[in-house]
C-alpha cells in the first residue's frame, strides 16, 4: 500500500521480544534495583517527535522485576509505523540495563491495547497542552 503524498511508510514490527540487554546477576553479591530506579531510567528516553518521555506517554505497559534482578519490560509505540520503531526497544533495553541492580532485560514489543491518547499522565498532558 502507498502511503499518501508518496512518503515512505516502513512496515510495522512484530509484537514480540524486541530487545534485549544487561547480564545476569548474583543477587547474592549485589543490593537489586528497585522499580523505582527502572521507571526513572526509562523517563530519560524521549521520542524523538514528541518533547515528553516515552513512560510519562504511556508506552510502557509494564516493569516486572524478578527476584535474581532480571527486568521484564512491556512496552508500546505511539504508531506501528514510528520512524524509530525498530531503536527505541533497544534505548529501552539499554537504559534498564544500566540501573545498578539490574540483571538481564528483556523488553516486549506489543500492539495490544493499542496506544492512545488516555494512556499518558497528566504531567503529559499538560505538557503537550492537552489538559
Amino acid at each position: 500500500m502507498q502511503p499518501p503524498y508518496g512518503g515512505y511508510m516502513p512496515p510495522a514490527p512484530e509484537a514480540g521480544l524486541a530487545a534485549t540487554a544487561g547480564e545476569p546477576i548474583d543477587p547474592a553479591v549485589v543490593k537489586l534495583a528497585e522499580k523505582d530506579a527502572v521507571v526513572e531510567a526509562l523517563k530519560t528516553i524521549h521520542d524523538p517527535e514528541i518533547p515528553v518521555n516515552i513512560y510519562d506517554l504511556g508506552l510502557i505497559y509494564d516493569v516486572a522485576m524478578s527476584d535474581d534482578g532480571n527486568v521484564a519490560i512491556a512496552m508500546t509505540l505511539t504508531a506501528p509505523a514510528c520512524p524509530v520503531a525498530g531503536e527505541m526497544p533497544q534505548w529501552v533495553a539499554d537504559a534498564a540495563a544500566g540501573v545498578e541492580g539490574v540483571g538481564k532485560v528483556e523488553v516486549e514489543l506489543v500492539w495490544d491495547p493499542p496506544w492512545n491518547l488516555e494512556l499518558m499522565s497528566d504531567e503529559a498532558k499538560v505538557a503537550l497542552d492537552m489538559w
